[in-house]
């Protein structure tokens, strides 16, 4: 792993700018992955089909929660179908099938590409990537 990954994953983990409650969210979904108990409530509050605010909570792994809170990063502010999007990008990038543009899109969440390097470690990184798809898939 390069230092770069570390130091953006290591700065969400500790320092997550949405790991917290948001009391009036339109949409909350449990995301639990069993293999190693990671366990996340995503909120969102969506507006005219556009994501305005966003939390999770929880408890996992360094990747799952770093990854969470790039997600959320990267959503608000956006529309849903973008948002649905950029997960779809996500997933695929995990798989290792994007495009070096596609990834960019991404921004701070493109640095977990190395993940499809580490199996075992791929569920920690997409969970909030498929409880947020879950949760949109509604809207």
């Amino acid at each position: 792993m390069n230092t770069f990954y570390n130091e953006i994953l290591t700065e969400h983990n500790v320092h997550p700018t949405h790991k917290h409650e948001l009391s009036d969210a339109d949409l909350t979904l449990e995301g639990v992955n069993p293999s190693c108990g990671d366990d996340i409530i995503l909120s969102f509050k969506v507006s005219d089909g556009v994501i305005t605010d966003g939390a999770f909570s929880g408890d996992g792994c360094a990747i799952s929660q770093a990854s969470c809170d790039m997600m959320l990063d990267l959503v608000i502010g956006k529309k849903v179908d973008e948002a649905k999007r950029l997960s779809e990008i996500f997933l695929r990038m995990i798989k290792g099938e994007v495009t070096d543009e596609e990834k960019e899109e991404l921004e701070e969440a493109g640095v977990l590409s190395d993940i499809s390097h580490m199996p075992a470690r791929v569920k920690c990184a997409v969970l909030g990537w498929h409880t947020m798809e879950e949760m949109l898939s509604e809207k």
